[in-house]
């Protein structure tokens, strides 16, 4: 399989990258998440290449429990641990909102990590080890999702992916079946482990960034709306509803990724662009403050190729050159400050008092009346005392026919609950204190409260001689109950 991007994304991210431990539910999983760099000293020009990875590898979208934080002057990325064969094995591996598939680096392997610098242990999968794995052939249902071509021919063999990344990474293996162990809620702050077979790829051979030891993981975990991804192998087995949820908490660090029916708070929600790769949505108009800001006419008048995404992998916000500069120049006339370029990428100034309270907030505004609301303390982050940076990027991103595109990550998206609903294909978002509480309903009608700490205790690790904390993510999953 070879995937591709049907944008031209001139600026690419590898961001959500979570650490978690999985709890499923008769309404809900949890996880354990560990932010990738957070406290360690990185270069602005290293955020920006972080997206620039990451809009590479946009493919789909995905569904975990979140930690860490999100902020742009630390780095907002996020890994998680998730279990698989029989006996349960741990892996870590980046949560890919833009990819459709679950992989992990296989026994034997040449080609893949051997070491990472993120201070954790690197694993192979073996299945020769696992009692529960079962080999995926080439007239498997899962492959003909996979493939159009008739695999079989002229004799039956293994179901193989190749997934070609927009960065040049690359990774190659065989499909198996085998269980994922995910952590069953039975009730409020109790769990008990529940096996669940799903169809991941096997990966032996890795390239490009996937094999680099900054940032190697064990493989990536797809959340995307294809058939092929975790949530909708989950949804096709009858365990969840194609809902799932997350709330980024760039304040005090954390948040919660929970798989369920949201009960409160309340959410309203926008309609997603069908028959679309990315979480694509309608933004109707921009106000700083009230005052409009034009938008490019391919954004105002989508068509179904452009438009705005909607992404929590990414870390910035990115916009075609004129919405940019004319966004900048509303935030900039309301107050003014004399903008530099950092590293010829991100526009900084120098201010002694409260930014929250002398800048204005963006909204953005969305198909059925859904608004967004993005504050100072969202947009723009401390480079250090009295000097700051803003969030916003110009993005040159535009699609194969030229139309402009916009891709919205945590800046906009973090202290806020964001639910995204392909059962019903809307997305939504509320202002919400991403350090409390929410509540999901499981299959029987029952609600819990889902907090980030309730059901795994913090806990923290050393990274290269650097403080991480790890965080927990909820995720509530919905059961198809018979009577």
């Amino acid at each position: 399989m070879v995937v591709a991007m049907d944008l031209s994304l001139s600026l690419r991210i590898i961001a959500a990258v979570l650490t978690m431990v999985i709890q499923f539910a008769s309404g809900s999983f949890v996880f354990n998440v560990t932010h990738k760099f957070a406290g360690k000293d990185k270069q602005l020009s290293e955020l920006k290449s972080h997206d620039t990875f990451r809009h590479a590898r946009m493919l789909a979208n995905v569904d975990l429990p979140l930690g860490g934080d999100s902020r742009a002057d630390s780095i907002g990325l996020y890994f998680t641990k998730i279990q698989l064969g029989s006996p349960p094995k741990y892996y870590h591996v980046q949560v890919d909102t833009g990819s459709d598939i679950l992989w992990v680096n296989c026994a034997p392997c040449s080609k893949c990590p051997v070491k990472t610098d993120l201070g954790i242990p690197l694993s192979l999968y073996d299945s020769k080890a696992s009692s529960t794995s079962k080999k995926v052939w080439c007239d498997d249902d899962f492959c003909s999702l996979i493939s159009q071509s008739d695999t079989c021919e002229p004799e039956k063999k293994p179901c193989s992916y190749h997934v070609v990344y927009g960065d040049g990474s690359t990774s190659d293996g065989d499909f198996v079946k085998d269980n994922i162990t995910l952590d069953q809620v039975t009730g409020n702050l109790r769990t008990a482990p529940l096996a669940q077979e799903v169809v991941f790829g096997c990966g032996s051979n890795q390239s490009g960034q996937l094999g680099q030891t900054d940032s190697a993981v064990d493989g990536i975990m797809g959340f995307g709306q294809a058939n092929t991804s975790i949530i909708s192998q989950l949804a096709a087995a009858g365990s969840v509803k194609r809902v799932f949820a997350h709330c980024l908490d760039n304040v005090n660090g954390g948040g919660i990724f929970a798989v369920g029916e949201v009960e409160s708070p309340v959410v309203k929600t926008t309609p997603l662009v069908p028959n679309q790769v990315h979480y694509n949505v309608i933004l109707k108009a921009i106000d700083v403050d009230g005052d409009p800001v034009d938008l490019p006419p391919s954004i105002a008048s989508f068509g179904g190729n452009g438009g705005t995404i909607i992404d929590s992998g990414t870390t910035l916000a990115y916009l075609p050159q004129n919405l940019y500069n004319s966004l900048l120049k509303k935030i900039t006339t309301r107050q003014p400050v004399k903008l530099h370029m950092v590293q010829e990428t991100f526009a900084c100034f120098s201010f002694t008092s409260n930014t929250d309270k002398a800048f204005p907030v963006v909204n953005l505004h969305f198909e059925d009346s859904l608004k967004l609301t993005v504050h100072p303390q969202d947009y723009l982050f401390s480079l250090r005392e009295d000097r700051y940076g803003v969030g916003w990027q110009s993005g040159g991103m535009t699609t194969q026919d030229g139309s402009d595109v916009i891709l919205l990550g945590d800046l906009v998206l973090s202290n806020k609950l964001v639910v995204y609903d392909l059962d019903n294909e809307v997305i939504g978002w509320v202002d919400h204190n991403c350090s409390s509480s929410i509540k999901v309903k499981d299959g029987s009608g029952a609600a819990y409260s889902l907090k980030a700490d309730n059901l795994v205790q913090s806990a923290s690790s050393v990274i290269n001689g650097t403080l991480v904390t790890l965080l927990s993510i909820l995720i509530s999953i919905f059961y198809t109950f018979t009577l």
